[in-house]
């Protein structure tokens, strides 16, 4: 046998080759787009837009002066004028000095959500009222829905 002589093909070693090159190109680029996805937090976004959703229609009513069905977002219940007593804690006069024309924060004008993490058993999200420099944290509960002041503060990277 001389050195230009060819060994006999072998197909069955040629199409495991082939089949694993195939393997390894598709496991690369899958692994190079789920690092880039995680870096970019891309589609763990999506996964609170439930939770963003409600946020911004409560925020929404807020803006148009809407302050009784706002309530009911707050609570997820847009009946709660039958049963004022359920809600004793955080009664209605005291969601109009929190978020109407009088409140911290004066009339609401604009929001816009900037961090959201699940968080326990519900999603913690940031919310930059009128523009302001300190975020106000609101958590949703996935069981309830109801909206509330989250005790947790997210870090936001500034």
């Amino acid at each position: 046998m001389t050195l230009l002589d060819a060994p006999p093909f072998n197909a069955r070693r040629a199409l495991w080759i082939k089949r694993i090159s195939i393997a390894a190109v598709v496991l690369f680029f899958a692994g190079f787009t789920g690092t880039i996805l995680y870096v970019l937090d891309f589609p763990w976004q999506l996964w609170n837009w439930p939770s963003d959703h409600r946020v911004n229609l409560f925020l929404d009513d807020v803006e148009a002066g809407n302050l009784q069905k706002a309530y009911g977002q707050w609570n997820n219940d847009f009946q709660w004028q039958q049963h004022p007593d359920r809600y004793k804690l955080y009664n209605f006069a005291a969601f109009q000095r929190d978020w109407g024309a009088h409140s911290d924060y004066g009339v609401i004008k604009s929001h816009r959500i900037i961090v959201a993490k699940h968080v326990g058993n519900g999603v913690v999200m940031g919310v930059d009222i009128n523009g302001g420099s300190t975020p106000i944290f609101l958590r949703v509960d996935n069981k309830t829905h109801q909206i509330g002041f989250s005790p947790i503060e997210l870090y936001i990277g500034q």
